[in-house]
């Protein structure tokens, strides 16, 4: 009870600095302060190798948000200064995983615990899908800030064919390399704080090198299904009076790409939301499957090679009753066979 209190006691005040300086620094709007307390603290109490991974993802996020904001300027139609975030957003981005933060919590009681899927099946699922959804996230956020950046075109991820920069689901080299690497440093967050704050056996520490890999994919896959969903679901279309790509319909603007499913009124959602957050909604929840399978299939694969070995030992013991059948066999012909020839 006094560590439970103790760790909460530490969540509360490191999220209320960062929510602090993350409020007063134009990241986060007044709600998105207020949730992002909420949904820190809920990390960090569960343990601090969750709180190091929204951390990782909040900060890098935001500061790449903040890097080349004249250039974004010109091209975003919906560019706000320093990406401030509000409430939406934030849980957009980090709601999926509280809610498996939590479960985890209450399944390990703020132990710990190393990815072992034959001792802790359910556990390592569900860590696996926390790791699927900031890998996702980070991916995203990356591959955008900096693919926008770039000095290649972009070219529509459905039709390979050249788009203006800002069009959903144009993308680049530099952006699907900058989410492969999104997704590494989440891994390696998770490996690295893992090697002080669990304890396992030597060889499932080594199999935890392997998330690193794995949270690249994740990454990279995160970002691809974005651009996919932007180039499907989402209008883009380029206003000839701003000058700019939009993601609404009008009378100056000439379509590039997309439907208006994820429309902002199309949609029955608060108007607030953002074509964006509707994507990372669908787009986090689909890779954080992709983890779990990722992660779960590890079982499946024990189970089998459990029961190859367990078959090829009854078939070794019904070869080994065969052949002791067998010698007593000729056994009792050769008794047999010395009692007929030898006389009495």
């Amino acid at each position: 009870m006094e560590t439970f209190l103790n760790q909460t006691l530490i969540a509360v005040l490191i999220s209320s600095l960062i929510a602090i300086r993350s409020y007063r620094r134009k990241s986060l709007n007044f709600s998105g302060a207020v949730s992002g307390f909420i949904v820190m603290t809920a990390h960090i109490a569960a343990g601090s190798r969750f709180g190091a991974l929204l951390l990782v993802f909040f900060f890098t996020s935001s500061k790449l948000t903040k890097v080349g904001e004249e250039r974004k300027r010109r091209v975003d139609a919906d560019f706000k200064e320093g990406g401030q975030r509000n409430w939406i957003q934030v849980l957009s981005n980090s709601g999926i995983a509280a809610v498996l933060v939590v479960i985890v919590w209450k399944l390990t009681g703020q132990q710990d615990k190393c990815l072992d899927s034959k001792e802790l099946p359910l556990v390592t699922s569900l860590i696996g899908g926390i790791l699927g959804h900031y890998c996702c996230c980070n991916g995203d956020t990356w591959s955008s800030e900096l693919g926008v950046l770039s000095d290649e075109q972009p070219r529509l991820i459905t039709t390979f064919k050249p788009v203006r920069r800002g069009t959903n689901g144009g993308v680049t080299k530099a952006g699907l390399l900058a989410a492969v690497a999104a997704g590494s440093v989440i891994g390696l967050t998770f490996v690295l704080f893992g090697f002080f704050t669990a304890t396992c056996t030597r060889d499932i520490a080594l199999k935890q090198l392997l998330v690193i890999p794995i949270s690249a994919i994740a990454g990279l896959c995160g970002s691809l299904i974005d651009s996919l969903l932007g180039a499907t679901l989402q209008f883009s279309g380029f206003c000839s009076v701003r000058n700019k790509v939009v993601g609404k319909p009008g009378p100056t603007v000439k379509k590039i790409s997309g439907l208006t499913i994820l429309d902002n009124n199309a949609v029955n959602l608060p108007h607030s939301f953002r074509q964006k957050r509707n994507n990372r909604l669908i787009t986090t929840a689909s890779d954080g499957v992709y983890y779990v399978y990722i992660t779960s299939s590890s079982i499946i694969r024990r189970s089998i090679d459990d029961a190859l070995i367990q078959g090829q030992q009854q078939h070794s013991i019904s070869k080994q009753h065969s052949q002791v059948s067998k010698q007593q066999k000729q056994q009792h012909n050769a008794n047999t066979l010395q009692f007929i020839i030898i006389p009495k």
